[in-house]
């Protein structure tokens, strides 16, 4: 999967370069700490980066989890993912995923 073109020149350039195809974990933890901190193109990076498992762990609820945050930011590009990702979870694991998202957005 490839990623549309990115913002404005901005702190989270890590985007231009994503060493996503490599399964590097260094990279995973920056991407991490970021989308913690909100950052949408973070989130976006981490859904795929877990739906990959580049870097970390392949985890669909992961990815479903963290694209969620960024569609919650507009992100289209993660809807589409996010799309994806969902066909290979059970109905169980979205409704937790589900959960979890809906306990974040109201703390």
């Amino acid at each position: 999967m490839t990623r549309r073109k990115r913002d404005a020149h901005t702190d989270d350039d890590f985007l231009a370069d994503l060493v996503l195809w490599q399964n590097n974990p260094e990279h995973a933890a920056k991407v991490a700490k970021l989308a913690h901190q909100g950052n949408k193109n973070a989130q976006y990076a981490l859904g795929l980066m877990y739906a990959e498992g580049r870097g970390l762990k392949q985890d669909e609820s992961e990815s479903y989890y963290w694209l969620s945050h960024a569609i919650g930011q507009g992100d289209q590009d993660a809807k589409l993912l996010r799309d994806i990702v969902q066909q290979s979870m059970t109905l169980e694991q979205i409704k937790l995923a589900d959960i979890r998202i809906a306990k974040t957005l109201t703390v």
